[in-house]
């Protein structure tokens, strides 16, 4: 039976691990990403049929993984005249499919789990973005002027920029994305380090075992309301699991 001891020493190790994944990856990736223009974003998202709805996956998943990057850039797009559906692809895919959830899955519940997680995430929003383009959703889009993002480092790109200043600048970004998402990184910890300490094995196997056909409608149900983020949905499942 766990004790205190082990919840509280469950929590902080889940953190600890958390925190280097989340600084390492996301500085990797806002480093990458100030390499790439918004101009051959949109050039890659204007590739004409499914062939677009791909690439708007696969740039959703490199992406900044906070709203107030994907909506402002978002609006970008759009107002810039990239194709709906494709940009479509990109909003579902880049709050779930970003570099520093995948690493999280990858490292906490296993390689497996991470492919398929994915695979079937891709593929739905790849899906998305072609339903939402042939029931006619582009004409439900109102027309904004894209808002600067609140969260992405900039510069003066007249200016050049030698490599250790882009480090330094990934790492503040990566940095004040962390405290942006920190205080719910640590609601799903200790969430998780509740279940991991006090809640019965048997208990858990009873509601979402293989014996109950109803489990995953029943894990999405309460899912949905408890959703804050999926860094914080991690590791409730984990302990979970």
């Amino acid at each position: 039976m766990n004790t205190f001891l082990k919840t509280v020493e469950y929590f902080f190790l889940i953190t600890a691990e958390l925190t280097a994944l989340f600084l390492g990856i996301s500085t990797i990736v806002a480093l990458v990403l100030q390499y790439i223009p918004d101009e051959k974003l949109r050039k890659w998202l204007s590739k004409g049929g499914i062939f677009g709805n791909f690439i708007g996956a696969g740039v959703g998943a490199l992406t900044p993984f906070c709203a107030c990057s994907t909506i402002p850039m978002t609006l970008g797009l759009l107002n810039a005249g990239a194709p709906f559906g494709p940009v479509m692809s990109f909003v579902i895919a880049s709050p779930l499919l970003n570099p520093i959830i995948l690493t999280m899955i990858a490292a906490l519940m296993g390689l497996k789990a991470c492919a398929a997680y994915f695979v079937i995430t891709f593929f739905g929003a790849v899906l998305f973005g072609i339903v939402l383009s042939k029931v006619g959703g582009a004409g439900m889009i109102k027309q904004l002027s894209p808002k600067k993002s609140c969260c992405c480092c900039g510069g003066d790109s007249s200016k050049p920029v030698t490599f250790l200043q882009r480090l330094k600048s990934a790492f503040f970004s990566a940095w004040n994305d962390f405290k942006g998402v920190l205080v719910y990184l640590l609601i799903g910890v200790g969430i998780g380090a509740a279940i991991y300490g006090y809640i019965p094995q048997d208990f858990v196997v009873k509601i979402a075992g293989h014996q109950n056909l109803f489990a995953i409608p029943i894990a999405a149900t309460i899912g949905v309301p408890l959703y804050i983020r999926a860094e914080t949905a991690i590791p409730i499942g984990l302990a979970l699991m």
